[in-house]
């Protein structure tokens, strides 16, 4: 079944029924509206991308070949780094993304889609929640809550919905009208260079005007490569010398700092200067958190509460070791030979193909576990 079967599928399922708002603890009705505008902000999209980038480098492991096939080609239009990207860019501009689960008539995931940014309201029907999309183009679409992978960020009023991101507007409107006062100060006093003042008296506004052009012409030109110009006594040039008024450096990197704290990145994680111990906060703060809330809902809703007992689990990984310094990645090659890395663990972190029987750990002939009947030999001898 495609996307659009699927919703028309949906939709019909529940067209019928009669839903009512969804109550809240506390009587909070939750509605969410996309503010928007937080994209088309430079600084805003250059932080959203680094982190959905670094985000859609994870490697997803599921219980089953058919889970992991799914993770690997989540739906007809994405595949699985396409997926994560637009997961977290959606969350992060957002702070609320629904991921649709169109199933089979057995039950079992088939497809994951991420829902458009759109109005959306929680409803219930006989006491199930369900959340009800109203799409830009007018369509409407229900879908029931176990049916929806659900992440959020700035988790607080809502028991449905993450906060919005009011809280970074007023430094992306500072840094937008700053950005803009730059740009006016700096095409005013280039167009501005001077004023020419004629003798005569009482001039039309048309000689006026012929004056002025042809000084331009003959002089303001690139052709005039001598930058000398001859007037005759009836003609004065007054040079305008105007410098443009902008906000210093301080405070525009202040607003940058501002909208950089609000993400969680700085000038390193969008400029691909993260090694070493900077990455690893920097993956523990902003990846790992969204890979475990990820995982944490798929296992929820994805797997059969048979499976969950068993232990089973979908998490997302991302290998750490790509980004260490190469000379923290020499130093693994000492873990080898102790059996706490494969060779070809090491090889993947040095960016090398792995090679027949490198994923068999290895020992150094010199070492050997300590049993405790060594143990007693020992003492006996003693």
């Amino acid at each position: 079944m495609n996307f659009r079967n699927a919703i028309k599928a949906m939709f019909g399922r529940l067209r019928e029924r009669v839903t009512s708002a969804w109550r809240e603890i506390g009587g909070f009705r939750a509605y969410f509206y996309p503010a928007g505008g937080l994209y088309a902000n430079e600084i805003a999209r250059a932080c959203i991308h680094a982190l959905a980038e670094h985000t859609s480098k994870a490697d997803a492991r599921a219980p089953d070949g058919h889970l992991k096939k799914l993770m690997d080609r989540p739906n007809l239009f994405m595949n699985a780094k396409d997926f994560l990207y637009k997961v977290r860019t959606r969350l992060e501009t957002d702070n609320t993304v629904f991921i649709y689960i169109n199933r089979d008539d057995k039950g079992r995931a088939i497809n994951l889609y991420p829902m458009p940014s759109c109005l959306s309201e929680a409803v219930e029907h006989m006491g199930e929640l369900y959340i009800q999309f109203h799409f830009p183009g007018g369509g409407k679409m229900t879908a029931a809550w176990e049916d929806l992978l659900v992440l959020r960020k700035h988790y607080n009023d809502s028991d449905i919905y993450g906060a919005s991101n009011t809280a970074i507007q007023t430094s992306l409107e500072l840094l937008s009208t700053v950005n803009q006062g730059m740009a006016n100060a700096i095409k005013s006093t280039a167009n501005l260079r001077g004023i020419l003042k004629s003798k005569k008296a009482m001039l039309t506004d048309e000689d006026v005007k012929r004056q002025k052009d042809k000084f331009v012409a003959d002089y303001m030109n690139l052709e005039n490569s001598s930058g000398i110009a001859m007037l005759d006594s009836t003609v004065d040039f007054m040079q305008i010398d105007m410098k443009p008024m902008i906000a210093n450096y301080k405070s525009v990197e202040e607003l940058r700092n501002n909208i950089y704290r609000y993400f969680g990145v700085n000038e390193k994680a969008l400029t691909s200067g993260l090694v070493g111990d900077e990455w690893e906060a920097f993956y523990e703060a902003q990846i790992e958190p969204f890979l475990i809330a990820l995982g944490l809902e798929m296992t929820n809703k994805m797997l059969t509460e048979r499976q969950r007992g068993f232990g089973q689990r979908i998490i997302f990984e991302s290998n750490r070791m790509q980004y260490m310094s190469t000379k923290d990645k020499l130093q693994l090659v000492q873990l080898v030979d102790r059996g706490i890395l494969t060779p070809n663990e090491v090889r993947i972190a040095m960016n090398l193909a792995p090679i027949d029987g490198g994923d068999v750990p290895v020992r150094r002939l010199d070492t050997a576990p300590v049993t405790t009947e060594e143990e007693g030999e020992d003492d006996d001898n003693e």
